[in-house]
């Protein structure tokens, strides 16, 4: 009986491999990608460089310097700070500033949370409401929409004469120290059009499930918002609530339209509506100090960003996150 042998297989090279090529392709070909989406990076880069991280650091440099615009940069070191400190209507900008974020911002994610409630539910002209109230949003703190809403508060006019009716007897709304604040926190909530379509995002991703078995159970309706709904869109909330404060840190087309010419230097009746971003626009532009604006402007950088960092640190104690598997937190 004869064996045949079977011939030794010759054993290819590693780098021989077929599948090489087509890898060494594809690395090609993706380093080609990397490089494309670079190329196509390069404006947003040069842009950021040129008009946001460029002024910042100018800006900085500026805010420890005596700068009116025509002279060089003297350096002053610390000055504009402690001026800034010594300064009252400084300190009276920074009142009415926080003033107004109190009380615009939650009156503002209310109403929207509120009209965003109203219309989670499929109802007959639906998408006409939605459209309605969100329009205010689109025009924005715009010039226009000042001079509309001055004239609406301004003395005999629509508002105040309707006030009367009520026995409100002011000199205008605008005019009247006592109540140009609630006129210009009155605008920041008309505008609630931004929020309101968050929150109904929010509100459509919470399961139905949970509210069917809260009203087997016979909880009311107050007790299914508190127990369901706010947890289920505390993250929603905490986005749409840091967003708002830090818009409100920022108010300033509004307050400088509605107090009108005279009030360019006073910042309003009495200073009422003396923001932060106003003072800041006066002491840059109208003073011609420069440097201690841009002092001014890093201050309002701090401040806010240390109620973001605040916000950030207490998140944990009221915003519940859902967890893949784990349920909400």
């Amino acid at each position: 009986m004869s064996h045949t042998q079977t011939p030794a297989r010759a054993v290819a090279p590693r780098d021989a491999a077929p599948g090489r090529p087509a890898a060494t392709a594809r690395r090609r070909g993706s380093g080609r990608e990397t490089l494309a989406g670079y190329l196509f990076l390069t404006p947003w880069c040069i842009g950021i460089l040129l008009l946001t991280l460029g002024p910042m650091l100018v800006s900085l440099y500026l805010s420890f310097t005596s700068y009116n615009l025509f002279d060089s940069p003297k350096w002053v070191g610390l000055q504009n700070f402690q001026d800034m400190f010594a300064d009252e209507r400084w300190w009276k900008s920074v009142r009415v500033t926080s003033v107004f974020v109190l009380v615009a911002t939650p009156l503002k994610l209310a109403v929207a949370l509120g009209v965003a409630l109203l219309l989670v539910r499929p109802r007959k002209g639906q998408a006409f409401y939605r459209s309605a109230f969100y329009a205010p949003s689109l025009i924005g703190a715009s010039v226009s929409v000042g001079i509309v809403w001055r004239a609406l508060f301004s003395k005999d006019a629509v508002v105040d004469q309707a006030g009367r009716l009520f026995g409100l007897h002011t000199d205008g709304w605008i005019g009247d120290p006592d109540w140009s604040m609630p006129t210009l926190v009155a605008l920041s909530v008309w505008q609630f059009g931004a929020p309101m379509v968050i929150f109904l995002a929010g509100l459509k991703q919470v399961p139905r499930e949970l509210y069917e078995a809260a009203e087997v159970d016979g909880a009311s309706s107050w007790r299914r918002f508190r127990s369901i709904t706010l947890p289920m869109i505390s993250p929603v909330l905490f986005f749409n609530l840091l967003l708002e404060i830090i818009h409100s840190f920022q108010v300033f087309t509004s307050a400088l339209v509605i107090a009108g010419p005279g009030g360019g230097q006073a910042g309003g009746p009495g200073g009422s509506l003396l923001v932060y971003t106003w003072y800041l626009y006066d002491q840059g532009f109208q003073q011609l100090r420069m440097g201690y604006a841009s002092a001014m402007a890093w201050m309002l950088l701090l401040g806010i960003a240390l109620v973001t960092a605040v916000l950030f640190r207490t998140q944990k104690l009221w915003v519940h996150y859902e967890e893949e598997g784990t349920g909400a937190r």
